[in-house]
């Protein structure tokens, strides 16, 4: 996927991805190594960050979206950049953040 070579992922998204991998069993100790030397970074989220995901939350709560994937929403927003997931309801949402389906 070339879009991972310079993509970003905030904190608590990356603490997400850690939870799925252990639940699955895949962890190790190198996968945040493994996955920084692709070119992508995980990173903090800063306080501008939370506040527009709090900002968030009505227009989709609807869809049921989460805090983690608000945060996630305003990282994508102040890079002026896509969201990707696996996700079909973030589709559903007009957060002017445009979304990429990646299955």
């Amino acid at each position: 996927m070339a879009e991972l070579s310079r993509s970003v992922i905030s904190a608590v998204n990356w603490a997400e991805v850690g939870e799925r991998m252990i639940i699955m069993g895949a962890w190790t100790d190198s996968i945040r190594h493994e996955f920084e030397a692709s070119g992508a970074q995980v990173i903090p989220v800063e306080a501008a960050h939370a506040e527009h995901a709090a900002a968030l939350r009505e227009p989709t709560r609807s869809k049921g979206l989460s805090l983690a994937d608000r945060i996630c929403f305003a990282l994508a927003a102040s890079r002026d950049a896509a969201v990707m997931t696996a996700d079909r309801a973030w589709t559903e949402v007009d957060v002017g953040v445009e979304v990429r389906l990646i299955r």
